[in-house]
C-alpha cells in the first residue's frame, strides 16, 4: 500500500473519526492529542457513538430475519460499569464467565434474567452468587457442573434454567488458542463421543434443572460463514435426535459469537448482515427440514460490539536503528495493556495522531516498554517521520486488550475515557503506585 493510499484512511477507527485542519486525529469530537495531554498515556478511549451503533446493528440485522433473537454481549472482550450501562440501554444481555463479571453487572443493576453464565470451571461460590442474584441461564460445561448445580438448586428448592455447551468438532480456522469448538478442547460436551447425549439425559433427570437449550462457541475471530453453518447443522440434528430419544424440546439455540472485525486496512471482514443472513437462514432451513419448532436464537458478540469503538493512545519515546535490518520505535505501553500480538501474533495498524494527514515516510517497528523481546506491538509499519513525543493511535483496540491487561514489570494499567459530542468522560482512572501494593501485607 502506498503512502498516498494511507492518507486519511480511518476506516479501522471509530465511526466519528476525522482529521482536523491541524492534522490531528479527532474521535467523538475530541482531539486525541489533547486527550493524551490531559489524561496521560497509555490511554484507551471508547467512542460511544460506535458502541451504540454496533449494538443496534446486531439487534437489527438478526431480528429482522428471525422471529425471536437475543443479543448477549460477551463480557470477556471487555466490561466495566460504564460499558455495562450502555449495553443495558441498548437492550443487550450479558455473557459472563466469572464472579467478577457478575459483580460488575450487579453494580449497575443489570437485569439478571438477561445474563448467561458460562465457564468451564465455575466454582461453588460463583454458582451460589449467580443463584442468589437470580441469573437467567447457566450454561453447563461438564458433568461435575451438572451435579454441583443440581445439588445447589435442590438445597434451595429452586429451579434453574440451563443450557448445555456442546463441542460440535468444527474448526473455525482461527488461532489454535482461540478455537473452542473443536473436539480436542477443554470446553463443552462432544457430540461425537456420546458425552453430549449423556449430558442431556443427566440434566433432564435433575428436577431442579430446566434444560431449555443448547450452546456452542466455535472460537474467535471467525472470518468465514462455513463453520457456523456446519455447527448449526450438527447441533440441530443432535436436538432432533434428543427429542426423538429423550423428549428434549429445544427452546433456545445459542450459536455463540466470534464475529470478526478488520484489524488492518488491507484485511476484510464480513458485515453483520452477512453473518445474520447466513446464520438465520441456516437455522430456519434446518428446523423446517427436521420438523422442529424454531427456537429462540441467541448470539454472543463481543469483539464485534467493542472492537472498532476502542483506540489505544501511546507516547513515542526512544528509538533504535539496526542498519540494514530494522528501526525500532518505542512507546510507553505494550504487552502489559495489549498482550494480543505476543500471545496470538495479532497484527495492528496505526497513525501518528498529531501527524494524521502526513504521508508515510519510513518503515518502523513499534516496540513496547516491557522486558520481553516479544513485546512488539506492530512490526514493519510505514509512518510519517517519527519523533519523541509523538502520539501513536492504534485502532481496533476495544476487545481483549484491557480485559487481559496486567501489572507486568509493576507497570500501571491505563486510564479509560468515553468520548461523545466533543466531551470526554473518565470511566476508569489510571492506576497509582499505591494501587500496586494496596492488597499486599507487610
Amino acid at each position: 500500500m502506498s503512502s498516498k493510499e494511507n492518507l486519511f484512511d480511518l476506516s479501522l477507527f471509530p465511526l466519528t473519526s476525522q482529521v482536523s485542519g491541524g492534522s490531528h486525529l479527532v474521535i467523538g469530537g475530541c482531539d486525541t492529542v489533547e486527550l493524551a495531554a490531559t489524561y496521560g498515556t497509555p490511554l484507551y478511549l471508547f467512542d460511544e457513538v460506535t458502541l451504540r451503533a454496533r449494538c443496534r446493528d446486531y439487534r437489527r440485522e438478526f431480528s429482522q430475519r428471525y422471529p425471536q433473537v437475543a443479543v448477549i454481549y460477551a463480557c470477556k472482550a471487555f466490561i466495566n460499569p460504564a460499558l455495562a450501562l450502555v449495553l443495558q440501554q441498548e437492550g443487550l444481555g450479558l455473557d459472563v464467565v466469572s464472579g467478577g463479571e457478575i459483580a460488575i453487572a450487579r453494580s449497575v443493576d443489570f437485569p439478571p434474567d438477561e445474563v448467561y453464565f458460562h465457564g468451564n470451571n465455575k466454582s461453588e461460590e460463583e454458582l451460589e452468587l449467580a443463584l442468589d442474584w437470580g441469573i437467567g441461564r447457566v450454561v453447563m460445561d461438564n458433568f461435575r457442573e451438572i451435579d454441583l448445580l443440581a445439588r445447589l438448586t435442590e438445597r434451595r428448592g429452586s429451579v434453574q434454567d440451563v443450557l448445555l455447551r456442546l463441542s460440535p468438532g468444527v474448526d473455525p480456522h482461527s488461532h489454535h488458542y482461540t478455537a473452542t469448538g473443536v473436539l480436542d478442547s477443554k470446553f463443552g460436551f462432544p457430540t461425537s463421543t456420546g458425552q453430549a447425549e449423556e449430558a442431556v439425559v443427566r440434566a433432564m433427570a435433575c428436577h431442579n434443572l430446566n434444560l431449555v437449550g443448547l450452546h456452542c462457541h466455535l472460537g474467535s475471530p471467525v472470518f468465514e460463514i462455513g463453520p457456523y453453518l456446519e455447527a448449526i447443522g450438527i447441533m440441530l440434528r443432535f436436538a432432533a435426535e434428543m427429542r426423538r430419544k429423550h423428549g428434549l424440546e429445544l427452546q433456545e439455540l445459542n450459536v455463540g459469537g466470534g464475529f470478526a472485525i478488520p484489524y488492518l486496512r488491507e484485511s476484510t471482514a464480513l458485515a453483520v448482515a452477512d453473518y445474520a443472513e447466513a446464520i438465520t437462514s441456516a437455522v430456519l432451513d434446518q428446523v423446517d427440514r427436521l420438523g422442529l419448532a424454531a427456537p429462540r436464537l441467541v448470539i454472543e458478540p463481543g469483539r464485534g460490539i467493542v472492537g472498532q469503538a476502542g483506540v489505544a493512545l501511546y507516547t513515542i519515546g526512544g528509538a533504535k536503528e539496526v542498519p540494514g535490518i530494522r528501526k525500532y520505535v518505542f512507546v510507553d505501553g505494550g504487552m502489559g495493556d495489549n498482550i494480543r500480538p505476543a500471545l496470538y501474533g495479532s497484527r495492528y495498524d496505526a497513525v501518528i495522531a498529531n501527524k494524521a494527514s502526513r504521508p508515510g515516510a519510513e518503515q518502523v517497528t513499534i516496540g513496547g516498554k516491557f522486558c520481553e523481546s516479544g513485546d512488539i506491538l506492530i512490526k514493519d509499519i510505514r509512518l510519517p517521520a517519527v519523533e519523541a513525543g509523538d502520539i501513536l493511535a492504534v485502532p481496533a483496540c476495544g476487545a481483549y486488550c484491557l480485559s487481559m491487561a496486567s501489572n507486568y514489570n509493576a507497570c500501571l494499567r491505563p486510564a479509560i475515557v468515553m468520548v461523545r459530542d466533543g466531551e470526554a468522560r473518565l470511566v476508569r482512572r489510571r492506576e497509582t503506585y499505591d494501587d500496586l501494593f494496596s492488597h499486599d501485607l507487610f
